[in-house]
This record gives C-alpha cells, structure tokens and sequence, in this order.
C-alpha cells in the first residue's frame, strides 16, 4: 500500500494530477512498480483513484498519470461508454475499496465520438455491437451539435461532461458518496500530442480548468 493515502478527494486529485505533469515533462518516477510492491498487494488493494477511461491504446492510466501497481482502479470501454457493468464497477471502487476519487477521462481524436459523430451525420446504423458504443455516446453528440460545436475538442468535452452527468445521475451511491464529501467526481481530457491531462468538469471539487470557447474554468457542483 502507499505510505502516503490521499486524506480526500482534493489530495487524491493533487496526486493523480502531479503524476500526468511528470509524465507530460518527461520526467516520470515510475512508483510502485518493483517487487516489494507486488508482495504488497497480494493479499489487499487500497487504490486512491477509480479511473473510467477510453479503451484507446494510447490512454493507458498508469502510465499518463505516473502511477504502479494497486494505485488506481481502472475502468476502460470504447468512448468510456458507461453501462450498468461499468457503474458496478464504479461503486465497487468508491463503496468497497473506498476510492476517494472518480475520474472520467476522454481525450482527442478519439474513435468511438467519431463514429458516432459520422453516424449521426449518415443516418446509418453500426455494425454488430459497435452499435452499443453508439448508441451511449449519442446523446452527446447530439448535445454538442445542439451547443454549436464544431471542433473535436468541444465534443470530447461535452462527452466527458455528460459521461460524468450520467454515472452520477445512475448510481445513486456515487451520488451519495459526494453529497457527503467523501468522493469526487471529475472529468479530464487528455491531449495525445503533449500528454496533458486538462479538467472539463467537477462534481465536489471546485477546480481551474480550461472550456473550449469558455472562462478558464472547471464546472462544478
């Protein structure tokens, strides 16, 4: 376990954000990773973070966020697409290993919004169960449009946005968690170019951030 567990969900995110820092400037420390730490964990995890991610092979959560092994509890699906699966496993994080932290992550040229973005456009269905992907990252799709978005950027954000809205508004123990100040909700994109990590949105975290075509600043609630 790690010497050091986040006391709440603003040092859990503190923490998480310091390791994408060092893994955007090239200077990672690569914790937690040797053979101590696996004989570690081998009988109990205390994760500080439950992560839901895009499956994308660039995003790998460890690795952009500096972090080892038993540090982060990760949840990866195509376009983080969040069905009842994935909210299990959110509140297994938060109720049972008592995760301070909830992270949504998207990020640039991502495959699954693009598909449904083009999908929206042509009218035509997905094959097999990529239609599933689709059919959850819609509604943002079609949120952006109505906004006005016309750059990528504005709709990773507003999928992040509504991924976040909705594991909230689905799991009524993460909402709990929350409104008692024990777990954060935020959602992050991610730029694969320079491998930043940037807030777009904060449920019990007031935090900077910076919005495609806003002030530079995170919503919160």
């Amino acid at each position: 376990m790690s010497d050091a567990f986040p006391s709440g969900p603003r040092e859990a995110y503190d923490l998480l954000l310091a390791g994408n820092h060092r893994f955007a400037a090239g200077t990672p420390l690569h914790p937690n990773q040797d053979a101590a730490r696996r004989a570690d964990l081998a009988s109990v995890q205390r994760p500080f973070a439950v992560l839901l991610g895009c499956s994308d092979s660039r995003l790998a959560a460890e690795i952009i966020f500096d972090q080892g092994l038993g540090d982060l509890f990760v949840v990866r699906t195509a376009g983080h697409a969040a069905g009842p699966e994935v909210l299990g496993s959110i509140e297994y994080g938060v109720s049972v290993l008592d995760c301070p932290l909830v992270v949504v992550l998207g990020h640039d040229a991502c495959g699954a919004v693009a598909a449904t973005r083009a999908a929206v456009t042509d009218g035509r269905a997905a094959p097999g169960y990529l239609r599933d992907v689709i059919e959850r990252v819609t509604p943002s799709v079609l949120a952006a449009h109505a906004d006005g978005a016309s750059e990528d950027e504005e709709f990773i954000a507003t999928h992040v946005r509504h991924t976040v809205d909705f594991v909230l508004d689905r799991s009524r123990e993460l909402a709990d968690q929350v409104a008692r100040g024990r777990t954060a909700v935020v959602g992050l994109t991610y730029r694969l170019a320079d491998g930043s990590a940037r807030p777009v949105i904060a449920r019990g975290l007031d935090l900077p951030a910076e919005r495609p075509g806003t002030a530079s600043r995170a919503e919160v609630g």
